[in-house]
C-alpha cells in the first residue's frame, strides 16, 4: 500500500500544482489587461486622431476633384455644343441641298412616264376600238350564224341537215 500512497500523493500534488499555475496565468492575464489598458486607450486616441486629420486633409483635395470634375463637364459641354450644332446644320444643308437637286430630276421623270403613258393611250385607243369592232362582229355573226343554223335544223330534215355540213365543210 505504500506504493499506492505515494501515486495518491505524487498525482494529487500534480493536480494541485497544475491548477495553482492555472490561477497564476489567469492573475497573470488579469494584470496584462489591466497593465495594457492604458496603452490600448492610447492607440485607440491615436487612430481616431489620424483618422480625424486624414479626413482633414483629404476634404480639400476631395473639395477641388469634384470642382475640377464640374469643369471639366462644364467646359466638354461648351465645347461640343457648337460641334454638335454645326453637324446638324450641316446634316439639314445637306438634306436640303440634295432635295433642291433630286426635285428637277424627279419632276422630269414623272413628266415622262406622263407622256409616255398618254401617248401609249394615244396609240393603243385605235387599236383597241378596231379589236373591240371586230369582236363585236365576230359576236354579232356568230350569233346569226347560230340562230340560221338552229331555224335551219327545226325546218328542215335530215338531208338538210346533210347538205347543210357540206355546204359548211365547203366554206371552211
Amino acid at each position: 500500500m505504500g506504493v499506492s500512497s505515494f501515486f495518491k500523493n505524487l498525482f494529487g500534488s500534480a493536480k494541485e500544482t497544475a491548477n495553482e499555475i492555472v490561477d497564476q496565468a489567469e492573475s497573470a492575464i488579469e494584470e496584462t489587461k489591466i497593465a495594457a489598458q492604458p496603452y490600448v486607450e492610447k492607440a485607440e486616441a491615436f487612430l481616431e486622431d489620424t483618422v480625424t486629420k486624414a479626413k482633414e486633409t483629404a476634404t480639400p483635395y476631395m473639395e477641388k476633384a469634384e470642382a475640377i470634375v464640374e469643369e471639366t463637364a462644364t467646359k466638354v459641354k461648351e465645347t461640343a455644343t457648337p460641334i454638335l450644332e454645326k453637324a446638324e446644320t450641316f446634316v439639314e444643308e445637306t438634306i436640303s441641298k440634295a432635295k433642291e437637286t433630286a426635285t428637277p430630276h424627279v419632276e422630269k421623270a414623272e413628266a415622262f412616264v406622263e407622256d409616255a403613258v398618254t401617248k401609249a393611250k394615244e396609240v393603243a385607243t385605235p387599236y383597241i376600238e378596231k379589236a373591240e369592232s371586230i369582236i363585236e362582229d365576230a359576236k354579232a355573226k356568230g350569233t346569226e350564224a347560230i340562230n340560221n343554223l338552229k331555224e335551219k335544223a327545226n325546218t328542215s330534215d335530215s338531208k338538210k341537215l346533210e347538205n347543210l355540213n357540206k355546204t359548211e365543210e365547203e366554206s371552211e
